[in-house]
């Protein structure tokens, strides 16, 4: 096994230290056998300064680095990083998880694509993104908006999934309650479409389930004045609604374990179709079958032949995730249907977005 130095720098924002992608990179790095050093500016812009006077420095840990990892969400961080690399002959690898610039235009609508605060955002990041000598995307779609969008060379963008943390998220057993749960969790954001999913309650005709909407967010009261009007004005008996609050993340596992179905994500912004979502990982990796949209941020084998323990509807449409829904608890109606949908959602995960695929590309690349 090849031993690696990695200098990971970067402060973390207001995600913390123990955001999951940045979390399961770490956590491959150090199970290949690397040494990984963590260097958090205190100020981004003078990163470089103060790596000269730190301890870490000093003893020639910063300076025998094999590669600097600029991890998710640190656009500030790179350019300091770059300038320390490049005195030091080393790599710069960016592992950005989103454009500010996508997140910001496309996403959050702060302002329009063709505005000027958008061509000076989108100048700012092409200009970071062309420092790194390799940037991570975390699918296809992405990799082809960092060239398209942001310029960058095609040949230094390398798909990296996010794959999930398989210490906590593993093969459980399918439940075998009598009233089966299908379950959305997730911080209610346009980009999941949880309002879609609320709205399915006029168009549901299937076998009798419990509807479980998990977390918090700026869309979750609407979903629940959604339910409440429908509940009250077109009730549908074959559902039961429930919402409940965040747990911790360490107890996620067990709560998805518990259910038979889990939702992906709904939304018909330009960014909803770039990314696979963690949820959808997770559950994958528990062994849950799972609906969600249609995006061209999957593999294609996946998108165009029918897959058991996965199914792709149409964003933006109740119908669709009510008809899926109905006939997922169709396919899951005994024991062993179920155990065979849960095994297929497993090997669906192994195949495509596992640690040892994260492992593997890592080590093609440093």
């Amino acid at each position: 096994m090849s031993h690696k130095q990695i200098l990971w720098w970067g402060r973390y924002g207001n995600y913390g230290p123990d955001y999951p992608r940045n979390r399961t990179i770490m956590r491959c790095m150090r199970q290949l056998g690397w040494a990984v050093d963590e260097f958090r500016p205190a100020i981004s812009a003078l990163g470089g300064l103060q790596a000269q006077f730190t301890q870490i420095a000093q003893t020639g840990n910063l300076t025998r680095a094999d590669a600097v990892w600029v991890p998710c969400f640190r656009q500030r961080d790179l350019a300091s990083a770059a300038k320390w690399a490049n005195k030091h002959t080393t790599p710069v690898i960016f592992d950005p998880l989103i454009s500010a610039y996508d997140k910001r235009v496309f996403e959050k609508n702060k302002f329009p694509a063709k505005s000027r605060r958008a061509n000076r955002l989108l100048n700012w990041e092409r200009r970071l993104f062309a420092l790194a000598d390799c940037v991570i995307a975390d699918t296809e779609c992405h990799k082809t908006f960092f060239v398209e969008t942001l310029k960058c060379d095609r040949d230094k963008v390398i798909v990296i999934p996010v794959s999930a943390e398989e210490e906590l998220f593993k093969p459980q057993a399918m439940p075998t309650t009598v009233k089966p749960e299908v379950l959305f969790f997730g911080t209610f954001i346009g980009l999941q479409g949880p309002t879609y999913i609320a709205r399915l309650l006029t168009h549901y005709q299937g076998p009798n389930f419990k509807l479980t909407f998990l977390g918090d967010g700026p869309e979750r009261p609407e979903c629940e004045r959604v339910v409440q009007r429908l509940l009250q004005t077109a009730p549908n008996s074959a559902v039961d609604v429930a919402f409940e609050p965040w747990i911790p993340f360490e107890q996620l596992p067990t709560r998805i374990a518990q259910a038979s179905i889990c939702l992906g994500v709904f939304g018909t912004g330009k960014k909803s179709s770039r990314v696979i979502p963690n949820k959808v990982y997770q559950a994958l990796a528990c062994g849950r079958p799972v609906i969600t949209m249609h995006a061209d941020a999957y593999p294609g084998s996946l998108l165009t032949l029918p897959q058991r323990g996965l199914r792709f509807i149409e964003p933006g449409n109740p119908q669709a995730i009510a008809n899926a829904i109905a006939d997922s608890l169709t396919a899951i109606a005994t024991l062993e249907s179920a155990r065979q949908e849960s095994e297929a959602a497993f090997k669906i995960y192994q195949a495509h977005f596992s640690n040892e695929f994260i492992r593997a590309m890592l080590k093609s690349l440093i």
